[in-house]
């Protein structure tokens, strides 16, 4: 009902001579201005809101229309043609997918990255199915006892550069793989193309040791790394750093998030915005590491590389707007000539 007098306050004034304008107190003029603002901005709001639903009914549409056509090819009897059809569409789920996510909600978002990880593994394993099994042959025992029970008795060191990849679940729709390597100590690590694709990777414990990624992972988790060096190709999904220190990071991925992570420059390609959250001394560069096939696994992940908003971070612990947060910055150019090898 205020907002309703000051408005006929106004009115009144507007209808008499311009003499009476000077009668309306100033506190009321302010607040018919404040009022008109808002306004303002809850009709920019709702027209914004509905461009948004157009565009994630589009988004939906469209997601589920191709979803509907790799599993009718999944499905069919097994051929070369059908399955390589089937990855085609699959890459192109993915770049829609990665196209919006700057609209989508966080559980569209998910949903959408399970519904991809679930049709990889399929087509994975349909894959697998082509191709030609072994011939089984007998193979003859070693007639020396005493060395097999000495190669029996030998113990398991848990220092092995290379811990044993893991399936959640045998054949299982949606199952995936996980790799990576944990509690080293100044080391060289590597994993290849083929030990990478669409698999969930986990770095943890990792003291100055560097770290070669060349391949399309779905999924990087880096945590609890001191002074490491991690290299890795494009990420169909997300990164997560968390307790990190000291750390020098390349990638390109869709989605990047820093957690309680200090000192750590990271050269970055990312489709959406990166997030750091309870962070100090992250600094951010343009993504420029390379190796033999990664154009291959660009491809594969779908990401679109004319799309780098490396400099576009939020800090979920920085709320003013006008004023940039002192927990992330950008590395100058001269500080960016960083030898890879």
């Amino acid at each position: 009902m205020e907002g309703v007098d000051c408005s006929m306050a106004l009115a009144d004034a507007a209808a008499g001579s311009p003499r009476d304008l000077s009668l309306v107190p100033e506190r009321l003029q302010r607040r018919e201005q404040e009022r008109q603002i808002e306004v303002e901005r809850r009709k920019q709001k709702r027209q914004d809101q509905e461009v948004e639903e157009e565009k994630s009914g589009f988004f939906a549409a469209a997601f589920a229309r191709e979803r509907a056509a790799v599993e009718e090819l999944l499905r069919g009897e097994a051929s070369a043609e059908r399955l390589e059809e089937a990855a085609n569409r699959l890459q192109g789920l993915r770049k829609l997918l990665n196209d919006s996510v700057l609209f989508l909600a966080a559980y569209d978002l998910r949903q959408g990255q399970a519904a991809l990880a679930q049709l990889q593994a399929v087509l994975t394993e349909r894959r697998q199915e082509l191709q030609p099994k072994k011939r089984f042959a007998f193979k003859a025992r070693k007639k020396d006892a005493a060395g097999t029970a000495q190669v029996d008795a030998a113990p398991v060191t848990s220092a092995a550069p290379s811990p044993p990849v893991t399936k959640e679940e045998e054949g299982a729709p949606g199952a995936s793989w996980a790799c990576g390597f944990s509690n080293l100590e100044s080391q060289d690590l590597e994993k290849r193309a083929e030990e990478l694709h669409q698999r969930d990777v986990l770095l943890s414990d990792l003291t100055n040791c560097t770290v070669k990624l060349c391949g399309n992972p779905n999924t990087l988790r880096l945590a609890k790394a001191r002074g490491c060096k991690v290299l890795c190709g494009p990420v169909t999904t997300s990164v997560f750093l968390e307790d990190c220190r000291d750390c020098v990071l390349a990638v390109a991925c869709q989605q990047l998030r820093v957690h309680t992570t200090k000192d750590t420059r990271v050269f970055l390609q990312v489709t959406s915005r990166a997030i750091v959250e309870d962070c100090s001394g992250i600094q951010f560069a343009p993504y420029t590491w390379s190796y033999p096939g990664i154009d291959k696994d660009f491809q594969d992940s779908g990401l679109d590389r004319s799309k780098n908003n490396w400099d576009q971070v939020d800090d979920f612990n920085w709320l003013a707007r006008n004023v940039a947060s002192p927990n992330w910055s950008i590395l100058p150019e001269e500080e960016r000539d960083i030898q890879w090898d």
